[in-house]
């Protein structure tokens, strides 16, 4: 017995080593690709996710290459998920407690809406229900990384890797017009800090565009604001949870698990860094590698996804992305001016 679990390990270990090997071009390839979209944003500013994308999408030859596929697959999936999971490293109970009831509440009911409205306003428009759930789950909860975890779960079908590449090249687009305009109405409405905080992490899509707007304005609003928008973050388990399971199967006829192991890997980051269990040197760390993970599935996708492609999706996408980035804005204002008047 102990002779056959051995051979049965050494099995196992040659077919690890073989599929590291044969994926090993393709994910340097993405590697690669985000070092640059990172040195780029680093040094003359901008949105990296959109770096990462486009940069990616110029070496669209390299996705039918038979050395390089394995690895861009394996960027586009694996490496995708883990970078999901780690992104509960940056939240903890506490800070949702912080916030208020009030300000949860206007928060899961403003991300329950907006996911309706998007799933509506696509069935409107002609354009797949599923499609409207990605883009409304990308606006409402954290731009390109909630489009990358919804799609996890989401049908497999021809347009699937487009509508998300649209999606995040919209989301990333409007939440750096977001950042400057944003803050600009929080002053012209007479906000205080902490109400441009909540607005400010309500509304935004991605976190850096977020941390950029409330710092812009004051230390408080920053605080306020990174704090809101990650509660939004947290709100990703439920929602894509929800989608798996209301979906019931993906594209390749197999049921999903009710939990995904990356979903399952965000909620025990989540609970050990609530408890303290985090060091903040790792916790720091561990900020990083998934923002690093994250933009090598977006090089990953953007090498998968050609211009011609894109071009041919129409204006009806992209109007809804716009009409739900509105929405979400209007909805958080009424609720925020209604709170202010009371």
């Amino acid at each position: 017995m102990n002779n056959y679990k051995r051979a049965a390990l050494r099995v196992s270990d040659n077919q690890i080593f073989t599929k590291l090997r044969r994926s090993f071009p393709g994910v340097l390839v993405c590697v690669t690709i985000a070092m640059a979209a990172s040195f780029l944003s680093g040094h003359y500013g901008g949105p990296l996710m959109l770096y990462a994308l486009l940069f990616g999408m110029a070496f669209n030859f390299l996705a039918d290459n038979e050395r390089c596929m394995p690895g861009i697959e394996l960027s586009a999936r694996k490496v995708l998920r883990v970078g999901v999971a780690l992104l509960g490293a940056r939240i903890t109970f506490a800070q949702v407690a912080a916030l208020g009831m009030q300000t949860v509440l206007m928060v899961v009911a403003t991300v329950a809406l907006t996911i309706g409205f998007g799933w509506l306003l696509a069935r409107r428009l002609g354009l797949r229900s599923d499609h409207g759930l990605l883009s409304g789950g990308a606006v409402a909860i954290c731009g390109a990384s909630a489009a990358l975890a919804i799609s996890s779960v989401l049908p497999r079908h021809p347009d699937a890797e487009r509508n998300l590449i649209l999606t995040v090249v919209s989301v990333t687009t409007l939440s750096t017009v977001a950042m400057v305009v944003y803050p600009l109405i929080a002053s012209a409405l007479g906000m205080s800090d902490h109400i441009a905080g909540v607005f400010l992490g309500a509304t935004i899509h991605d976190v850096a565009q977020v941390v950029g707007a409330g710092y812009m304005i004051s230390t408080e609003t920053g605080d306020t604001s990174t704090i809101v928008k990650l509660l939004r973050v947290a709100l990703l388990v439920p929602v894509v949870l929800a989608f798996g399971i209301l979906l019931g199967r993906g594209g390749s006829g197999t049921k999903a698990p009710l939990l995904p192991r990356f979903l399952l890997g965000f909620a025990v980051l989540v609970a050990a860094n609530s408890f303290g269990w985090v060091p903040e040197t790792a916790r720091n760390i561990l900020a990083d590698l998934s923002g690093a993970l994250l933009v090598t599935a977006i090089a990953a996708l953007g090498i998968k996804t050609s211009f011609h492609r894109l071009a041919n999706v129409g204006w009806k996408p992209v109007m809804m992305i716009v009409a739900e980035t509105l929405f979400l804005a209007l909805l958080v204002l009424i609720v925020l001016q209604t709170d202010l008047s009371a």
